[in-house]
Formats: C-alpha cells, sequence, structure tokens
C-alpha cells in the first residue's frame, strides 16, 4: 500500500477506515501522448491528478523514459492526504510482453523490449503493477462504466492514431500468452494494398487509423493536414474527404466482421480520437458488416461509439486494480517444440 504522505504506512482494507479513499494509479501509453491520473473504485479520475506528456515516434528513449517518470510522479503527488494507493495499472500500445512487463509500441520506435512496468514498479514499490495492452483496457472500462455493460461478449476498440482492441469473452478478459491477443489493428481485410508498420500488407491499422486516413486523402488531392481537419472538410461535403472516410469505415467494418465470424462477438464500442471523425464513420461500418447478409451470426453484432468520455483509456487502467477479478493471470509459458 502507497501512502500520502510517504512516512506514513498503515494498512487498511481500501476505504474502510475513517473515511479513506482507495485509488489506482492509471497510466496509459500511446502513440503520441503518456497520461497517469488516480481513478477512484467508481471509476472516476480525481480531480486535479490527470497529468500528460507528448511521445511520438522522433522521441528518444531517455526523452520516453523521463516523459513516463513524470507523468506517474506527478500524478502520485496528487494523492490526497492519508488516502490510500491500492495498485497501478498500465495500458500500453501494443504489441506488449505481458510476462515480462516490456512493451514495444509499433508507433514509438524507441522503445523496443521497454522495461515500462518495472520503471512504474520502482516509483510505487509498495502496491502491484499490473500491465496489459490498452486494447484490453479499454474493454475492461466499457464493460465497467462505459457501453458494455452486462455484456458477456464484445470487443473494446480504438481508432485513433494506431487501432486497436481488447476482448471479453465469456465474461472474462482474453489476453493470450503474451498479452496481445484482440489486436484487431493488425487484421488484414480484403481488396486494399496498404503497408503497414508492422510488415503487413492491408492490415486495418495501415488502412483507417488517423494518420492513415489523413494521408490517403492528400495523395489523392486533399490539402488538410489533420483528423481535425478532415473532419471539418467531411462536414462541408469536400468529395476527397467523404471518400477517405468511407474507406476508412469500409475496412473497420470489415475488420469487425471478421472478428465477429471468429469469435462471435455480440457487441463492438468503439473510442478513440478518429472515432469521432463523423457520426457517419459508424454508418460505413455497419454497411460493410451487413455485406455479410447470410451470416446471421455476423451481422448481428452491434456497433456503437464508446460510452466513455476521454479519460476512458485511464478508467481501463484502472480497472486492471479496481476490476482485477476479470483481468486472466500472468502464465509464464515454456515448450519442449522448437
Amino acid at each position: 500500500m502507497y501512502v500520502w504522505p510517504p512516512t506514513i504506512e498503515l494498512w487498511r482494507a481500501p476505504g474502510s477506515l475513517l473515511g479513506v479513499n482507495s485509488y489506482a494509479l492509471a497510466v496509459d501509453l500511446g502513440g503520441t501522448k503518456i497520461e497517469a491520473a488516480l481513478v477512484d473504485p467508481t471509476g472516476s479520475v480525481l480531480s486535479g491528478s490527470r497529468f500528460r506528456a507528448t511521445t511520438g515516434r522522433e522521441k528518444t528513449t531517455g526523452e520516453l523514459t523521463e516523459s513516463a517518470s513524470t507523468v506517474v510522479t506527478s500524478a502520485l503527488a496528487a494523492l490526497p492526504f492519508n488516502d490510500e494507493l491500492i495498485g497501478a495499472g498500465i495500458g500500453s500500445a501494443g504489441p506488449i510482453n505481458v510476462v515480462d512487463g516490456r512493451v514495444s509500441p509499433l508507433n514509438l520506435p524507441h522503445w523496443r523490449d521497454y522495461p515500462l512496468r518495472d520503471l512504474v514498479a520502482t516509483l510505487v514499490p509498495s502496491v502491484p503493477v499490473t500491465l496489459r495492452m490498452d486494447g484490453l483496457c479499454i474493454a475492461l472500462a466499457e464493460h465497467w462504466v462505459g457501453a458494455a455493460i452486462g455484456q458477456s461478449n464484445f470487443m473494446g476498440m480504438v481508432v485513433s492514431t494506431g487501432i486497436g482492441g481488447g476482448l471479453i469473452l465469456g465474461g472474462q478478459a482474453v489476453a493470450g500468452p503474451t498479452g496481445n491477443a484482440g489486436h484487431i489493428g493488425h487484421v488484414e481485410v480484403g481488396g486494399f494494398d496498404d503497408t503497414c508498420d508492422c510488415g503487413g500488407t492491408g492490415c486495418v491499422e495501415g488502412i483507417a487509423s488517423g494518420p492513415k486516413t489523413t494521408a490517403w486523402a492528400r495523395r489523392q488531392g486533399w490539402t488538410g493536414s489533420s483528423g481535425e481537419d478532415l473532419a471539418a472538410s467531411y462536414a462541408a461535403g469536400d468529395e476527397i474527404a467523404i471518400a477517405a472516410v468511407k474507406r476508412s469505415g469500409r475496412a473497420i467494418g470489415q475488420a469487425i466482421a471478421s472478428a465477429t465470424a471468429l469469435v462471435d462477438l455480440d457487441l463492438v464500442a468503439i473510442g478513440g480520437g478518429f472515432s469521432h471523425v463523423t457520426p457517419d464513420l459508424f454508418v460505413y461500418i455497419r454497411e460493410a458488416i451487413a455485406a455479410r447478409a447470410k451470416f446471421d451470426f455476423v451481422t448481428k453484432v452491434h456497433v456503437v461509439p464508446s460510452g466513455l468520455s476521454g479519460d476512458g483509456p485511464l478508467i481501463g487502467a484502472a480497472a486492471l486494480v479496481h476490476r482485477s477479478e476479470l483481468v486472466p493471470p500472468v502464465i509464464r509459458v515454456t515448450s519442449a517444440l522448437r
């Protein structure tokens, strides 16, 4: 247990005595930013505890490490007097190595097998630290306080700088032996030949993420430079912007249809910055799914916007602590097969 001020070390059951509140330290690592905050057992982010630093392709290992350390220590300093920290949860863009606590986000080339879990653990040495992929964290958050409350078979999905996802099947989160299960961004979809940074061709992330969609639009002659610009052009009726968003929605819909064919999903909740480019994005996603007309078990899947605010990724990281009963344990697998 971590208690502020740090000289006080009293064990309490979370929130049990004298109005003591228990918090999880939540850390969210993505391609453009890293954030940390304190989150209570209701899924609310403590006011004044949320801190952000930029990441990005150009950042060195040292710069990324400094950013992570700064946001974590800043969030910890906001822990109210005599309240308690009961754990830390980290959601990271993939791929990750959940057994060793290392991260290798595709969009952060200077962090390869970086020991992020160990870094956070050195800053909060008296509480458990759990690392999972950000897509799984989003799924946990949607199940907890978002659009998937009461759902047992669904996917939480992020469409932003990259595209990620996480699965809850049969009421239990699914992580896989390396922690990368549900990484739908690197499912290939038919009819596209875009190359992806992972080495694949036709990955939905390489087609439909915010940066890839705007890059495609620029190649067609559009003159904007960001997802926000694309949203404005779409709203103004720009033909290239409309074509770009339709293309993105089609690819996302095809990927969701494939995932549903594989694991029989009932619901997909989509968040992330680029998911807000226009409400019509969801129309195009649903149209692509509806093309599987002879497979009722695929077309039954409901695709909805995230029920979370911009705090969603942090809430999901905190769910690794506050909703730990849903989180699959880490099992180190060794095999004699080579």
